[in-house]
């Protein structure tokens, strides 16, 4: 049963992944990382064929060995979240401190983006 919670699990989030590439404020790579987990408790076949992925394996390879990401993929995560936070502030209107709340978070975020190393292959 749980082999099953997890393969569909696995695939949701892989789903969600590839949506995440073709929309550009959706993730990805944290998608794809959530689902390579998932395959690693349900299905070895998909989460070789996610690692092995020609253009999501070696992000993948990188956080499941190093807990590292790319340079070019830390700037776009910081660059996101500064956009996301604009837009929200230029639409929503929010009060000050809501402002500051979700500022906040998205610093917290970026931080802990911006300390994961990079990789070291």
């Amino acid at each position: 049963m749980a082999r099953t919670f997890f393969l569909v699990l696995g695939l949701v989030f892989t789903a969600l992944g590839i949506v995440g590439a073709l929309l550009p404020l959706m993730p990805t790579t944290i998608f794809l990382i959530v689902a390579a987990g998932c395959f690693a408790r349900s299905s070895p076949r998909l989460e070789a064929w996610l690692m092995d992925h020609a253009q999501f394996g070696p992000t993948l390879r990188a956080w499941r060995e190093q807990g590292a990401i790319p340079r070019p993929a830390k700037v776009m995560a910081c660059a996101g979240m500064a956009f996301g936070f604009v837009v929200f502030f230029l639409t929503a209107h929010p009060q000050v401190w809501l402002a500051l709340v979700v500022a906040a978070a998205l610093a917290a975020c970026a931080a802990f983006v911006v300390s994961r190393p990079s990789p070291s292959r």
